[in-house]
C-alpha cells in the first residue's frame, strides 16, 4: 500500500474494516507518535503505552476523522493530550529521566549538543504555539516533509507555508531563549528535523495495530484506563452554569495578559529585521509569479481607517489613484482562473469567496470541508443561513476549534439573541483562559493570492487584500460585550452582586482579547476591544482594586483613554505620510501590518517619514 495516501488508508479501515489498511497507517506514523510521547514521558515503556493508546483512540474515532485532509496534526495533538493524562495519573521524575534518555539515544554528532539543549524544553515550547502551527511543524520537521509537500497537505501555497513555518520557528526561538537556550531559527529547525523522531521498537507497530483492531481486548488494564482518561480530556468541556467560575478564570487571564503585553512589545523589535528580510525575499518570488492582465475601471470605493496611497514606481499614477478607480471585487471568471491554478480546497475556496463575494464558493467549501474551523467561521458569519443552520455551524465551529475562545463568544451571542441566557453564560465560562484567534492575519494573507492571479502588482494585491476584508465579527463581539454588561446590571438589580461582578469581568476579558498587538490586527480591532473593556469597567466601582497591585478600576479606565488617544493620534499622523511612501516601503508597510499589526506598521511609517 505504498502508493495509497494516509486518508485513503483510514477511509478503507473505517468503511471496510480493513486491518491491512490500519496496520499500514500505524506503520507510517508510529515513529511520530512514539517520539512525541517519549519526549513527554522520558522512557520507552511509558511511551509505548501512550503510543498504543493513541492508535486505539484512532481506531475508535476513525469514522469521524475520515473527512480530514491530513491526520498528522490530530496524531500530534492526541499524543500530547494522552501523555499529559498519563503524567497526571503516574507522577514521575520526568525532567531527569527525559534528559538522561535523550542524551543516550541522540545519534547525530553535529547536532547532539544543540539537541541536548532543546529536547527538555521542546514540548513545553510547542504548547505555546497554536494548533495549526504545531501541525505545520509536525509535518515539516517531525515527518521531514518538504515545504512543497507540507503546503499541499495543508492546502496552502508554498510561499505561505514558508512564511508560517518561519513565524512558528521564531516563536520557538523566543520560548527557548527564555529557558536560557539562545539559538537561531535555522539551527533549531535543523536540530528538530535531525533528532525529533526516534525509531520505535521494532515490534511496537504490530502490537499497537493488534490492540486497536481487537477493540482494545489486547490492551492491558492500565492502557484501557488511559484510553478513557485521554478521551475524557479530549472531549468537549461541559461548563457549569455558575458564573462565578468566569470571575476566577478571567482575573487570572487578565493578570497573565498584563505580563504578556510587555514581553510581546519587547520581542517584536528583536526579530523585526530577520522577518522583513524574509518577507522581501518572498515578495521577489511573488513578482516572478505575477500574471499581467488589464485593470478594469470601477466606481470609487470607501477606505477604512487608513487610506492606501503609496506611489507605484513603474506607473505614473500613485497606488491610491489606481485603486480608487478599480473594483475590489473579482469576477467569477477571475476567481475560477485562480482556482484552476491553485486547486479547490478550503483555503482557496474561502479566499475566492471573500475576494468575489460569490456565496456559491462558500457553500462549496462548507460541503467539501465541513470540519475546517475557518470554513465554519465564515459559515457562521453568512447572513443567508437560517437560524437552525447558524446554530448547527456554531456547534461545528466549537467542535473544530475547541481551543479558540472566538467560537464560544459567537455561540454565546447566538444564545443571548435566542433568549437562552443560561447557555450564553456557559459559553462565556468556557471561553475563559482559552487562546483567541479571529483569523484576520491568515484571511489577509490568503486573499493576496487571488488578486495576484488576477494581474495585480504585489503592492496592489497586498493593499486590496487588507482594504476589502470584512470584519463582521467585530460588531458581533461588541454586541456580546454590551449584552454581558446588561446581564450584570440585571444581576445587580436582583441583589446578586457577586454574579454581577463576575459578568462584568467576563465582558472586560472579552475586550482584552484585542489588548495586545497580534499579526494582521487592524487598529479598528483594538478600538473595539477598548470600547468593550471600557463599557465593562465603567459599570464597576471606580475605587475597587483592579489589575496590577495598587491599581484601581479608575486607573485602568484612564489607561484605556490614553491608549485610545494613541491609536487615533497615530492614525492622524500616518494618513498624510502614506502617499509619500516608495513602492517598496509600501510593501514593507503591509508586511509589517501582517506580521505585527497595523499599529506597529503605522509607527514604522511615522518613524521613517515623519521626521524627514
Amino acid at each position: 500500500m505504498a502508493d495509497v495516501n494516509d486518508m485513503d488508508l483510514l477511509r478503507e479501515y473505517a468503511d471496510r474494516n480493513s486491518e491491512a489498511a490500519f496496520a499500514a497507517f500505524v506503520q507510517r506514523h508510529v515513529n511520530l507518535v512514539y517520539s512525541v510521547a517519549l519526549r513527554y514521558l522520558g522512557n520507552s515503556p511509558d511511551a509505548q503505552d501512550v503510543t498504543q493508546t493513541v492508535f486505539i483512540i484512532l481506531a475508535r474515532k476513525a469514522a469521524s476523522l475520515r473527512h480530514r485532509t491530513t491526520l498528522t496534526g490530530w496524531l500530534y495533538e492526541t499524543t500530547r493530550f494522552t501523555a499529559r493524562q498519563f503524567l497526571r495519573t503516574r507522577t514521575r521524575q520526568q525532567a531527569r529521566e527525559q534528559e538522561a534518555y535523550m542524551q543516550s539515544t541522540v545519534n547525530e554528532p553535529d547536532t547532539a549538543g544543540v539537541w541536548r539543549q532543546l529536547s527538555p524544553a521542546l514540548e513545553d515550547a510547542m504548547t505555546q504555539l497554536s494548533e495549526g502551527e504545531r501541525e505545520l511543524l509536525a509535518i515539516r520537521y517531525f515527518e521531514n516533509k518538504s515545504a512543497a509537500e507540507t503546503a499541499a497537505l495543508l492546502g496552502i501555497q508554498e510561499w505561505a507555508a514558508h512564511k508560517r513555518t518561519a513565524r512558528a520557528l521564531e516563536k520557538l526561538r523566543k520560548r527557548f531563549s527564555k529557558h536560557g537556550v539562545t539559538l537561531t531559527t535555522a539551527t533549531i529547525a535543523g536540530a528538530i528535523s535531525a533528532n525529533s523522531i526516534q525509531a520505535a521498537p521494532v515490534t511496537l507497530a504490530k502490537t499497537v495495530a493488534a490492540a486497536a483492531l481487537a477493540n482494545t481486548a489486547a490492551a492491558g488494564g492500565s492502557t484501557l484506563t488511559l484510553v478513557k482518561g485521554a478521551l475524557k480530556v479530549m472531549a468537549w468541556t461541559q461548563t457549569k452554569t455558575a458564573i462565578v467560575v468566569i470571575a476566577v478564570a478571567s482575573l487570572a487571564v487578565f493578570s497573565l495578559r498584563q505580563h504578556q503585553a510587555h514581553d510581546k512589545l519587547r520581542e517584536q523589535n528583536e526579530s523585526l529585521q530577520s522577518q522583513l528580510a524574509e518577507l522581501q525575499a518572498q515578495n521577489e518570488q511573488l513578482l516572478k509569479r505575477k500574471v499581467q492582465t488589464p485593470h478594469l475601471p470601477a466606481p470609487q470605493i470607501q477606505t477604512a481607517l487608513t487610506p492606501a496611497p503609496p506611489i507605484e514606481e513603474t506607473q505614473s499614477a500613485n497606488l491610491f489613484d489606481r485603486l480608487k478607480n478599480k473594483d475590489h471585487q473579482l469576477t467569477r471568471e477571475q476567481v475560477e482562473s485562480y482556482l484552476k491554478t491553485a486547486g479547490r480546497n478550503a483555503t482557496t475556496l474561502l479566499a475566492a469567496f471573500r475576494t468575489s463575494g460569490d456565496t456559491a464558493l462558500l457553500r462549496e467549501a462548507m460541503e467539501t470541508s465541513p470540519n475546517n474551523p475557518q470554513v465554519a467561521f465564515e459559515a457562521v458569519l453568512n447572513k443567508e443561513l437560517s437560524p437552525a443552520e447558524q446554530r448547527q455551524w456554531l456547534d461545528t465551529f466549537e467542535e473544530s476549534a475547541p481551543d479558540n475562545a472566538l467560537a464560544n463568544y459567537l455561540s454565546a451571542l447566538n444564545y443571548f439573541n435566542a433568549g437562552q441566557t443560561d447557555k450564553a453564560v456557559q459559553e462565556l465560562s468556557a471561553a475563559s483562559g482559552k487562546a483567541f484567534d479571529d483569523y484576520t492575519a491568515s484571511r489577509m494573507e490568503d486573499d493576496v493570492e487571488p488578486y495576484l492571479a488576477a494581474g495585480d502588482s504585489i503592492a496592489e494585491a497586498k493593499t486590496t487584500a487588507t482594504m476589502q476584508l470584512m470584519l463582521p465579527q467585530l460588531a458581533q463581539l461588541k454586541q456580546l460585550g454590551l449584552d454581558t454588561v446588561d446581564l450584570a446590571n440585571a444581576y445587580r438589580q436582583s441583589g446578586d452582586t457577586a454574579s454581577a461582578q463576575a459578568a462584568l469581568q467576563a465582558a472586560a476579558n472579552l475586550g482584552q482579547q484585542y489588548s495586545n498587538p497580534t499579526p494582521g490586527e487592524p487598529v479598528v480591532s483594538r478600538l473595539v476591544g477598548t470600547y468593550i473593556e471600557n463599557a465593562a469597567l465603567s459599570a464597576m466601582d471606580p475605587t475597587a482594586p483592579y489589575g496590577n497591585p495598587g491599581q484601581t478600576v479608575q486607573d485602568h479606565l484612564n489607561q484605556l483613554a490614553q491608549e485610545k488617544a494613541v491609536y487615533l493620534g497615530l492614525n492622524q499622523q500616518v494618513e498624510p505620510l502614506l502617499p509619500t511612501l516608495s513602492d517598496q516601503d509600501w510593501i514593507i508597510y503591509k508586511d509589517r501590518w501582517l506580521m505585527f499589526g497595523e499599529q506597529n506598521a503605522q509607527q514604522w511609517v511615522v518613524n521613517k517619514y515623519g521626521r524627514q
